[in-house]
């Protein structure tokens, strides 16, 4: 399909390489705001009054994942609107409820009011998806895959520094101050998103003047289903080695003082591969088609899961995460040029939440079945049973992959 919508309008923005650089830099602030509280979390439910040992781990748990499941419920919801009132206004939405919301962490005096601040952050917030939706839709369709690539890489370096600043903030300048800091920035974003972003766009009306939406939209939902499946199967293969990887590096490490160091450094190595490659594997599929890139990013990922089982040196296993991330990088930006060029524009923003739901999904899926088929089959079988999933997702989308 064209990128014109139903008046005729075009959907691309002569502002888009601003639009782009804005967002990169908004969903950078506001995924480190989201992840920067990983290393810190227990020290703070523990400065709320949880003394044991086990419930402080057990709060700990429930407010990190809290905000990426109520991220996940709405993040449809969020896209809907956004087709119906505009991108632009779903970013400052977002901006300033996430720089509300992590100011008033900061002045939590009880554990249930830290989980319920974090459940509010994953209620307001979304900016990243957000900025997903303007720039698939406001960019040029033939530099689609490089915008997002490059989008996808600021929001995974995101996550890779969110827990370094959250490591190094707090003993400088305390827990609290580190949340008002936060909260802060995002505020930034805020403004910048207020006075920067240019959005060209108007409520795409159907042929009956009413406001067309969902699935009944879509003339073949073949292709948005394989995206959906992708999506949740790229977040599943990064995380489903996380409840056992500190075990299994432990495994693979002589020195008992080395494990923890090295245990991060693999987590750690996928998300390098995945901002290094993002753009440039966009950009490819640009060129060679964003089908091919992702069928052959599944199929890569796969087998490089079966040396992984097999490792001997902690070396080795770096080695082929950092691979892993390298052929996983650009997933992202292909599966959302994918559902751009098969949706309608009026609807793009719903089904784009919807891939955004289905990769919070492989979140929370990964690291649970991860950890069961760890605990009863053995950690190996892990990294075996991701293969086989990946392999048969690859195998479904050279299948259905459009001819």
């Amino acid at each position: 399909m064209t990128d014109i919508d139903e008046s005729g309008s075009s959907s691309e923005s002569l502002y888009w390489r601003q639009n782009l650089v804005v967002c990169l830099l908004g969903s950078f602030t506001t995924i480190v705001a989201m992840t920067l509280i990983l290393p810190f979390l227990p020290l703070y439910v523990e400065q709320l009054g949880v003394k044991d040992h086990a419930a402080i781990v057990q709060w700990s748990g429930v407010a990190y994942g809290a905000t990426f499941f109520t991220a996940a419920l709405v993040a449809p919801l969020w896209g809907r609107l956004a087709d119906l009132y505009g991108r632009k206004l779903m970013l400052i939405r977002a901006s300033l409820g996430m720089a509300v919301a992590m100011s008033l962490i900061g002045m939590a005096t009880d554990v249930w009011q830290l989980v319920f601040l974090r459940l509010l952050t994953g209620l307001l917030g979304g900016y990243a998806s957000g900025s997903t939706v303007l720039v698939a839709t406001q960019t040029p369709k033939a530099r689609t895959g490089w915008a997002l690539g490059t989008l996808a890489s600021g929001i995974m370096a995101g996550n890779l520094v969110g827990p370094l600043i959250g490591g190094a903030l707090p003993p400088l300048i305390g827990i609290r101050q580190t949340f008002w800091l936060a909260g802060g920035v995002i505020f930034i974003t805020f403004l910048a998103t207020s006075f920067f972003i240019k959005e060209e766009w108007r409520p795409a009306k159907s042929k009956t003047g009413k406001l067309g939406g969902g699935w009944s939209a879509i003339p073949d939902k073949r292709p948005i289903i394989v995206m959906l499946l992708a999506g949740m199967l790229l977040m599943l293969a990064n995380m489903s080695i996380e409840p056992i990887i500190t075990v299994y590096v432990a495994q693979l490490v002589d020195n008992p003082s080395h494990v923890t160091m090295v245990a991060g450094i693999v987590m750690s190595a996928a998300a390098l591969g995945s901002i290094l490659s993002a753009s440039r594997l966009g950009k490819l599929a640009d060129r060679i088609g964003h089908w091919n890139v992702i069928v052959a990013a599944l199929g890569v990922s796969a087998l490089l899961l079966i040396p992984q089982a097999f490792v001997t040196e902690g070396w080795q296993l770096v080695v082929l995460r950092f691979l892993m991330g390298l052929s996983l990088g650009g997933l992202l930006p292909c599966i959302t040029s994918v559902i751009r060029h098969n949706v309608p524009d009026r609807v793009s923003g719903t089904i784009l939440g919807y891939a955004t739901s289905s990769q919070y999904a492989g979140q929370v899926i990964g690291p649970l079945a991860g950890g069961f088929v760890g605990g009863h089959f053995g950690m190996r079988a892990v990294f075996l049973g991701t293969c086989l999933m990946l392999g048969l997702g690859a195998l479904y989308g050279w299948m259905v992959r459009p001819r």
